[in-house]
This record gives C-alpha cells, sequence and structure tokens, in this order.
C-alpha cells in the first residue's frame, strides 16, 4: 500500500537526478509528434457518473501518449528516474506533508470514498472496515464528494468517523447534479450554501476541513462561488477551499479574484495525474506551485489500468467501472491498446525492480515535487 525506501549509493542518486534532469521538459513529452506527423491533443472530458476522461485525437480516455517505442522507452525511464532518484527519501503513510501554507498536516495518501455505496461497494459494514484500516494504517486524509452515490458515500464516511472525527482531514466537493432541480447543481452561492448544510448532515460533522468545487462552472462568475465559499469559511462550517480538475487558466482567475475581492482563496487543487495521464505537468502542476497550493492528484492507476491486472495475453478483469464505462476499456479502440501496451511494459519494470507496479505508479506521482497526497 505504501511505496517502500529504495537503497543507492549516492552517486547512484546523483547519477540517476541528473539523467533525470537532462531529459525533455514534460511540455514536450505532451506534445510529442505521432508517426504520421501530427500532434497529440487531448481534453477533459466528463462522464456520466462524474468521472473524468481524457479525449485524445477523438478516443475517449486514451493515454497521452504515442505508440512509438521512442516515447514508451522514454516514459519507462522517466518513471524508473523519477522512482528512484528521490528515493532516498522514504515515502511512508506516517510522514505527513504540509497541505500548502494552511499549517495543516496530511498523509501522502489519501483515501478516496467514490466506491463507497452504490456506485461501488453497496456494503456499508464493509466500507466502514476499509475505511477504518486505513485510518489505522496512519492515513489521516479522506475525500469524498455529494454527488459519489448520491450522498451514500458521506453517510458511510460519518459512520466510519464516528469518534474519530478530531483526527482525519475530511474532505468534500459540490457541484455534480443532486436532484431533477435544475438549481440542484452548479457552483451558485444558491445551491453551495444549501448543499454544504446536506454535506454536513450527511457526515454528522459540525465542519468540513476542505470543501472543494468539483467542476468548473462556465455559467458562474467565479466570484460569485468565492464570495459563497468565504461566507461558509467566515461561519466555520469549512475549514478551507479548494477546486477539482480545474484548468490552469481557471485556477489562476479564482486566485486573482480571491486577491481583487478581499476573499478567501483556493489552497488546492485536485486533478488527475498517473503515468499514463500527464498533462497537467505542462501547465497545471506549475501554476499550483505558483501559487503555492496543495495538490490532490486523483486516479494514479490510471482507472485500473496500472493496478497489475491488466496484462498483455491475458483475459481483461472485469470491474464495475468498465459495466458503467466501457468505451474507456474496449479493446477494438487504438488508444486503448496503447495503454495495455505501456501498462505491460511498466509492469515488467517494475518486477524488475522487486516491486508492484501499484508502487511504482503511486511513487512516480508522489515523487513530484507539487504533489501533497495521492488519492
Amino acid at each position: 500500500m505504501v511505496a517502500s525506501a529504495v537503497t543507492s549509493p549516492a552517486s547512484s542518486v546523483l547519477s540517476t537526478a541528473a539523467c533525470w534532469i537532462s531529459m525533455q521538459s514534460p511540455s514536450s513529452i505532451d506534445a510529442e509528434r505521432l508517426g504520421d506527423g501530427s500532434k497529440l491533443h487531448s481534453k477533459i472530458t466528463v462522464g456520466e457518473y462524474g468521472e473524468v476522461g481524457h479525449r485524445v485525437d477523438g478516443l475517449e480516455e486514451a493515454p497521452q501518449i504515442p505508440s512509438s517505442s521512442r516515447f514508451l522507452r522514454r516514459i519507462l525511464r522517466a518513471a524508473a528516474l523519477r522512482t528512484f532518484a528521490r528515493a532516498h527519501v522514504m515515502v511512508a503513510v506516517m510522514e505527513l506533508r504540509a497541505l500548502a501554507r494552511t499549517g495543516v498536516k496530511v498523509s501522502p495518501l489519501c483515501l478516496g470514498a467514490m466506491m463507497f455505496g452504490g456506485w461501488g461497494n453497496p456494503d456499508h459494514d464493509d466500507s466502514v472496515k476499509i475505511i477504518h484500516r486505513a485510518l489505522d494504517a496512519g492515513i489521516n486524509f479522506v475525500d469524498t464528494a455529494d454527488v459519489y452515490s448520491r450522498g451514500e458515500s458521506e453517510e458511510i464516511v460519518a459512520t466510519a468517523l464516528k469518534d474519530r472525527r478530531d483526527r482525519v482531514v475530511l474532505a468534500t466537493k459540490v457541484h455534480g447534479t443532486m436532484g431533477e432541480d435544475p438549481n440542484f447543481q452548479g457552483n451558485s452561492r444558491r445551491w453551495i450554501i444549501s448543499e454544504c448544510e446536506n454535506s454536513l448532515r450527511r457526515l454528522g460533522t459540525d465542519w468540513i476541513d476542505l470543501y472543494q468545487i468539483h467542476r468548473p462552472d462556465p455559467a458562474c462568475d467565479i466570484d460569485e462561488t468565492l464570495s459563497a465559499l468565504s461566507d461558509l469559511v467566515h461561519a466555520g462550517k469549512v475549514r478551507y477551499i479548494g477546486s477539482s480538475t480545474f484548468p490552469a487558466a481557471d485556477i489562476v482567475e479564482a486566485q486573482w479574484a480571491a486577491e481583487k475581492r478581499g476573499l478567501e482563496r483556493f489552497v488546492c487543487e485536485q486533478p488527475p495525474y498517473s503515468l499514463l495521464v500527464r498533462g497537467i505537468e505542462t501547465d497545471v502542476l506549475p501554476t499550483i506551485q505558483r501559487y503555492h497550493m496543495g495538490a490532490i492528484t486523483w486516479s494514479p492507476l490510471a482507472g485500473g489500468w496500472l493496478s497489475g491486472n491488466y496484462r498483455t495475453g491475458e483475459e481483461l478483469p472485469k470491474s464495475l467501472r468498465a459495466s458503467r464505462i466501457p468505451g474507456r476499456y474496449d479493446m477494438s479502440i487504438p488508444g486503448n491498446q496503447r495503454k495495455l501496451e505501456v501498462a505491460e511494459e511498466l509492469a515488467k519494470l517494475a518486477e524488475s525492480s522487486g516491486m508492484s507496479l501499484v508502487h511504482l505508479a503511486v511513487a512516480f506521482v508522489l515523487a513530484h515535487p507539487g504533489v501533497t497526497s495521492a488519492i
């Protein structure tokens, strides 16, 4: 569950670090040209269940990588170098990290609660046991959202945190559709204030440590959103505020609006990040670092592709996620074939290094200096 430390001589570490620095920048990797000379372009898409994918050249959730062997060697090299060059610093759940400049300390692994409830595991008792095991292992950071199983996830988290609430940094989100009424969604003051009260009730708590805006809302002015969130902070119902899956331009706009209007600012961003989805290295992560924000990255296993269960020549695993969004796992799609190829090579790299692919994938994410925690 935790990336273990790897010992190596100081000279080896320095040599490895030097090789990493000499590599091409992330922006050049993301803009790698395909075999036909065209460039790889991607954009975030939101799925039916609130999941975020990436559309690359018209392919849903295709990895941000071309199929060229040269690029494959580079991404494998990047994975190994980043993991091992920083491996002399042990990454363990008890090694707490600063959440931006808030003074709050959180574990580098954050327990995500999206699959607790009807979307994933409907067994509440089993879900509570999972949460308790994570807390007992040293994780002090739990992330959920109102839209996860329409509030059921928050209720499960509430049950699990009974008598443990003070020791947990609790995060939830608002934005997703919670009913047929057109105003039961979005980033308006009306909805944020109302839904915060609903989340507090479902979570069985008097305050939310981190309240995040789940997605941008083009129909709502950011001043409106920040003003509502600021009132919640001043009322003591929310401690800190953040954003989730915001593009770099929206992150900057929110920071400027907060400064100009004297409002509370987003202290962190929650973007997707993995060995297969690295677009945020180009602009989002540098922007987060520039504004001294925290980064709580989600899907470090790329929707399961880096779990070690997807191997060439073997039957693909069946999952609830795949049944809901089959296009992301349809092997007739070239982009998914590329994922499988890269996942296979990464699995071999992990095995040759004496670790699981899960450890390699999570360690890669946590090694980035701009990342606070991985969900």
